[in-house]
């Protein structure tokens, strides 16, 4: 008796599995976002749902597919109500990964580089002004743009531009200025808007011991690549977040040295 063989039902070819890397990539990239808000458990039910509509269809329930089906095909509506802080924060990500000193990729490439460098940040100036602030346990929230120019959150408040100095940024901060409560953005070698509005971090994992300075500080830098130091009035300590993570109570040389390294690699 001859075994006759039996074909494969499955044929896998390098597109489908170029396909589902790219897919298990973008599915990841979503869970980071989402990672610590309250939409990891929206988006947990959405595939939850889908799951349940593959499976319907598999066993041929005609009723209940047609059902979920039409609930799935009016689910992009949804999502879009749904994840538009996410989306938002996706977007936000995307072009400060593509900007240079305020100009996009496209700018910059069909007008040329900006001919005026933006001079170097007199980090001295801003490491004893967190000395001080934080012996007097002045609290404080300064954000140092690098890429991303922040001028969005600088219309929040008041423009100044003016030389950034330790003094300057200690009267901004000082209880009773008009200026304190908000942050200070530092652009280049000036400070160039106080008292402005940065988002707070949807992220729920956060300790206790942040308040709303340090969330704003993480906030900022989850949707932009800028640098924001913060100086907590209740202890005095320096921290400094950067790409949605925070470095809690570091002394004064390790601001230094984190600030020089980081403003040195984005530009």
């Amino acid at each position: 008796m001859e075994l006759l063989p039996i074909p494969l039902f499955i044929h896998v070819r390098v597109l489908d599995i170029v396909d589902i890397v790219i897919v298990a990539i973008l599915l990841y990239q979503i869970y980071l976002l989402i990672r610590g808000t309250a939409a990891i458990k929206i988006f947990s039910g959405i595939v939850l749902l889908y799951f349940i509509w593959l499976v319907v269809k598999a066993l041929n329930m005609e009723l209940l597919g047609n059902l979920l089906g039409q609930v799935i095909g009016v689910g992009v509506i949804a999502l879009i109500i749904v994840f538009q802080q996410e989306i938002r924060k996706f977007l936000l990500l995307l072009g400060s990964r593509y900007t240079s000193k305020g100009k996009s990729a496209l700018e910059s490439f069909l007008l040329g580089a900006d001919q005026n460098e933006i001079s170097q940040t007199n980090l001295d100036a801003i490491v004893r002004a967190c000395k001080n602030l934080s012996e007097t346990k002045t609290g404080a929230l300064i954000a140092i743009t690098r890429n991303s120019e922040l001028e969005v959150y600088s219309q929040t408040g008041d423009i100044i531009n003016a030389e950034l100095s330790s003094r300057l940024l200690e009267n901004i901060f000082f209880k009773n200025s008009p200026l304190h409560d908000g942050a200070a953005i530092i652009k280049g070698n000036k400070i160039h808007a106080a008292r402005c509005v940065l988002p707070i971090s949807e992220n729920l994992n956060l300790p206790p011991k942040f308040g709303m300075r340090h969330k704003s500080a993480l906030g900022l830098t989850e949707v932009t690549d800028a640098l924001v130091i913060v100086v907590s009035e209740e202890t005095g300590k320096i921290s400094l977040a950067d790409n949605g993570t925070i470095d809690y109570g570091i002394n004064l040389t390790e601001l230094k040295e984190k600030l020089e390294q980081k403003l040195q690699t984005k530009r």
